[in-house]
C-alpha cells in the first residue's frame, strides 16, 4: 500500500515470482506522484494509465480509496492471510510555516497547487506569484502557475544559486518561460487586510559554513497576491506512531537490508525510508524490497 510509484514497482515484481498481489491506493487513482504531483509538462499523463493497464495484465488486484489508518488497518489484512505486507507510504505532508496567524487560501503548499493544475481546476488570484524553495517542484510551481494565466512569478530561495537542488534543467526551463529567481531571499510574514495578501516581508540572506544566516538592516517588502510553498515534504508520524513502526529523528522509517521494519513481515521502502526522494530511487528501493519479501515469504513456507 502506498500513495506514489513504489508499491506499482513492488507489485510487479511479486506478481511476475508468481504470487498473488494486492495493491491498496488512499486516492482515485493509481500513481501518486506521478498521477498528482509531477505536472503533464514534464511527464505524460497517458503513462499513469498505461502502468494501470499493465498491472492488469499481472492480475494484481487493485483497490483504490483505501487509506491506511482511516480505512483499512494492518491488522485486518493480517487476518485475511497477508503473508507480508509493504508500506510506500511516501513524504506525504508538505513543509511550510506560518506567514500569519489569520488563515488565508491565497497560502498554499505545492502538493495542492499542483494537484489543482493537474486536474485543470482555476486557481485564483494569480496576478503576482512568489514561489519559496530551491528545488524542482518550486520549478514545477512556477511553470504551472505561468500556464494557468499568473502576470509575474518570482521564485525566492534562502540560499545562493549554487546551493539550489533543482536540476539546472529545470531552473532553464523556468526562466524560459518567464519564472524570475531571487536568491538568498527569506519571506519572514505576509500582512494580509481583508482576507487578501498585501505584501510579503522578507529579508537577505547569507549562508556562512552551511548556515543561513539573516543579514542585518536588509529587511525589504514585497508584493504578492499567492504564495506557495515548495520546500519540501515530511513524514506523516502521527500515522507511523500509530503503527509501532521504529523511525529515527527525522522520521524516516528504519528498515533491514531486505528493507523489513521492526514489525515481522511488514517492509517499507521509498521516500520514507531514505533521504533523497527521486523516481529512479523508488524504482531501485522497490525492487529490492520486492526481493526482501520473497526471501521472507520462502523461508517462513520452508
Amino acid at each position: 500500500m502506498a500513495q506514489d510509484q513504489q508499491e506499482l514497482v513492488v507489485g510487479v515484481e511479486l506478481a511476475r515470482k508468481g504470487y498473488l498481489v494486492t495493491i491498496f491506493e488512499k486516492e482515485e487513482k493509481l500513481g501518486g506522484l506521478l498521477t498528482y504531483g509531477i505536472p503533464g509538462f514534464r511527464l505524460p499523463r497517458d503513462l499513469p494509465n498505461k502502468i494501470n493497464e499493465k498491472l492488469k495484465k499481472l492480475n494484481i488486484n487493485i483497490e483504490i480509496n483505501k487509506e491506511l489508518g482511516r480505512n483499512i488497518t494492518i491488522e485486518e489484512l493480517k487476518k485475511n492471510n497477508y503473508k507480508a505486507i509493504f508500506l510506500g507510504l511516501g513524504m506525504t505532508v508538505p513543509s511550510t510555516y506560518r506567514l500569519n496567524d489569520e488563515s488565508n487560501d491565497d497560502i498554499c503548499d505545492s502538493t495542492y497547487f499542483l494537484r489543482e493544475y493537474n486536474a485543470k481546476r482555476i486557481v485564483k488570484n494569480l496576478d503576482k506569484v512568489v514561489v519559496i524553495g530551491g528545488g524542482n517542484v518550486a520549478c514545477d510551481s512556477a511553470r504551472a502557475a505561468i500556464r494557468m494565466g499568473a502576470k509575474d512569478v518570482r521564485i525566492l530561495y534562502r540560499r545562493n544559486e549554487e546551493k539550489m537542488p533543482a536540476r539546472k534543467i529545470e531552473v532553464n526551463h523556468a526562466i524560459e518561460e518567464g519564472a524570475k529567481f531571487e536568491f538568498n531571499t527569506k519571506v519572514l510574514s505576509a500582512e494580509i487586510e481583508e482576507g487578501k495578501i498585501k505584501f510579503l516581508n522578507c529579508i537577505k540572506t547569507v549562508c556562512e559554513n552551511n548556515e543561513i544566516k539573516d543579514v542585518s538592516d536588509s529587511e525589504f517588502i514585497t508584493e504578492a497576491t499567492k504564495v506557495i510553498f515548495a520546500i519540501g515534504y515530511k513524514t506523516d508520524k502521527a500515522l507511523i506512531e500509530k503503527l509501532g513502526i521504529k523511525a529515527n529523528e527525522k522520521g524516516m522509517l528504519i528498515v533491514d537490508e531486505n528493507n523489513m521494519t521492526n514489525i515481522e513481515g511488514i517492509f517499507a521502502g521509498g521516500d520514507v525510508t531514505q533521504t533523497k526522494a527521486t523516481v529512479c530511487n523508488a524504482i531501485l528501493e522497490g525492487k529490492k524490497a520486492a526481493q526482501g519479501i520473497d526471501k521472507y515469504i520462502k523461508k517462513e513456507d520452508s
